[in-house]
């Protein structure tokens, strides 16, 4: 029998639903969109052909639906990896936990992630408005060293030769790699989409060069980071989530993938004029395609 989980580690409401995401195993699909800001969720369930369920606890909003007769949840998770280790452990734990015994199913239940966000692009070549499927995540964040097995992400030849090649601080977490699903990941390239391995940074301002009042230790990390090359690899995109994602989800035994819309290039300067047109055209094509 699998170990009982206490209540101070499995955190649950007095309804026992999950703590943070104030869900019971029925309210989620086994399909699930991610996305950042809470208010991006009624848009996409929007495009839903009926939504059976809502809620929301802090910045998580949950909308669980019907899309093309398959069930599909759409979840928001706030920024950062903080939030991505909180939402997807409490997601996993409806999946793979039974939250009355307190302890862990037997059967594994896979669940299918995909991010839908916004990121800066640190390629020339990559216009604003246009669709990143992110092959690999590469995490700057430190997340997956506080988790067993995690070793093979971060002892891994592209990490070594870009420590090595950007000189790496050795002040700040050791970075780590992990690939997305490729069926995912082919299905999007079949759609058209860029393609390419996204940098996920521990916050929005000085960890990815941008300076406001205070400078930043290493004036020229983006030019380092458009500039580094692995075989066929190059970092396309920053941003503050898909690492978490692909991380945990790796471990945890999940496919998933990120779909990003570049509203920012961080070397010509320029910004989306109408980046929310850009979300809706993404989210529909998505739920037509993937769903």
């Amino acid at each position: 029998m699998s170990q009982f989980l206490a209540a101070s580690e499995l955190v649950l409401n007095p309804d026992g639903s999950v703590y943070h995401c104030n869900l019971h195993p029925e309210n989620l699909a086994d399909t699930v969109l991610l996305v950042g800001d809470p208010g991006r969720v009624p848009k996409v369930s929007h495009y839903f052909d009926q939504v059976d369920f809502k809620t929301q606890k802090r910045e998580i909003v949950t909308h669980t639906g019907l899309k093309n007769g398959k069930r599909i949840s759409v979840v928001s998770t706030g920024m950062g990896t903080d939030n991505i280790d909180i939402v997807l452990s409490e997601l996993d734990a409806l999946a793979n936990i039974d939250l009355k015994e307190r302890r862990l199913r037997t059967e594994h239940k896979q669940l299918t992630f995909i991010r839908l966000g916004t990121s800066g692009s640190l390629q020339k070549d990559l216009p604003v408005d246009s669709f990143l499927a992110t092959t690999h995540g590469l995490g700057f964040d430190g997340l997956v060293h506080y988790y067993e097995h995690a070793e093979p992400f971060s002892n891994h030849p592209f990490v070594d030769a870009f420590i090595q090649d950007v000189q790496w601080d050795s002040r700040l977490p050791r970075p780590y790699l992990v690939e997305g699903d490729p069926e995912l990941i082919r299905k999007a390239e079949a759609m058209g989409f860029y393609t390419g391995v996204t940098a996920t940074a521990t916050g929005f301002y000085g960890p990815q060069g941008r300076v406001l009042r205070l400078g930043v230790q290493d004036k020229t990390m983006n030019e380092k980071l458009s500039k580094f090359r692995f075989n066929n690899l190059r970092i396309t995109n920053f941003e503050m989530e898909t690492y978490g994602l692909y991380g945990l989800s790796s471990l945890m035994g999940h496919r998933a993938l990120t779909i990003n819309c570049i509203i920012a290039n961080r070397f010509t300067g320029k910004y989306s004029s109408d980046y929310q047109k850009a979300m809706e055209i993404l989210i529909q094509q998505v739920l037509n395609e993937f769903v």
